[in-house]
């Protein structure tokens, strides 16, 4: 199978790259290393089934001669982490809505299956947990930018079924929860890299808001090995699926876990929203997967619980610190 992955070098794309090469396919990775690195692509560069093209998903003549070429398309290209969508909130809407625009067009042309990525984001502030795919969606304020996120993957989500429903192109819809492991950067808001990153040197681990958010974090390889399953699922198609863990733990809890793991020099840190981001801030309290759709589609269980997830992370990063 030749397959093409949008944002093949960033986090989750670089590790489905992986997969699918260890599966003997040939990968395509296209991404404009804007968040994405060829440090993830370490083992990948030199392989003779593997080829990086650096664009921007956005320019259709690079996207069009991709995906004629291609057998799949797995649309992971988009804007991502909490940091980032604060501070470019225009990158943000942009990249996701218009880089989705592209890449569905093209895809439905040549007649392509496609998987495209959204996120646990488009439940919003709604208190409905745990979270199933046909609830509604409860967001918050214009003036909070973090929804812009939020609403751009509900619109790609609309676009994709979309085209599923009108002209009969097989999409498949994947929420993802939290999704984390090695090669995750901490730079744009991902809080386990960041508080293992500072844990290590000693620094205070700075928590936002109470730190009674409650998140359930899901191991890269497993939600790379559920993709895949949904993609050789034809029931799939025209259907969204939450990806994730429900194995949850509240900030605090996850910086006392990661400091003890670290070896607990560390002290915890709480900010308010405003000095974490520089402006006023809108969050959730609990985020929690309901799975049984994914369980039902191709029984999908996480298998890698939060502790084996950080050791993997820590040793990652300090091998790299």
């Amino acid at each position: 199978m030749k397959a093409l992955i949008t944002g093949g070098a960033g986090f989750i794309g670089s590790h489905l790259a992986d997969r699918l090469i260890s599966d003997g396919h040939h990968v395509t990775a296209l991404d404009d290393l804007s968040t994405g690195s060829l440090l993830n692509l370490e083992g990948l560069l030199e392989h003779d089934r593997f080829q990086l093209v650096i664009d921007d998903v956005r320019n259709s003549e690079t996207v069009h001669l991709l995906v004629e070429r291609c057998d799949v398309v797995f649309h992971l290209a988009a804007a991502v982490g909490v940091q980032l969508i604060v501070d470019e909130p225009v990158h943000t809407i942009e990249t996701n809505i218009h880089g989705t625009e592209v890449v569905m067009s093209v895809a439905n042309k040549f007649r392509k299956k496609l998987l495209l990525a959204s996120t646990s984001e488009v439940y919003g502030k709604s208190e409905n947990v745990p979270f199933r795919e046909d609830d509604d969606t409860v967001l918050g304020s214009t003036r909070f930018s973090r929804w812009s996120y939020a609403c751009s993957k509900a619109i790609d989500e609309f676009l994709g079924l979309a085209y599923h429903d009108q002209y009969g192109l097989e999409v498949v819809v994947a929420r993802f929860f939290n999704t984390v492991g090695p090669r995750q950067a901490g730079q744009y808001g991902m809080v386990i890299p960041r508080f293992v990153e500072r844990a290590l040197r000693g620094e205070p681990l700075q928590i936002y808001g109470t730190g009674a958010q409650k998140r359930c974090f899901a191991y890269v390889g497993d939600v790379a090995d559920c993709v895949l399953r949904l993609m050789d699922c034809p029931a799939a198609c025209g259907r969204v699926f939450n990806i994730g863990s429900t194995e949850e733990v509240s900030m605090e809890q996850l910086a006392d876990k990661i400091i003890e793991m670290t070896g607990g020099k560390s002290k915890k840190q709480f900010l308010s929203y405003e000095e974490a981001y520089g402006r006023p801030f809108d969050d959730m309290m609990r985020r929690v997967p309901c799975l049984d759709r994914v369980r039902d589609a191709v029984g999908f269980e996480p298998k890698t619980d939060l502790t084996k997830i950080l050791e993997m992370v820590i040793e990652e990063k300090r091998s790299r610190l």
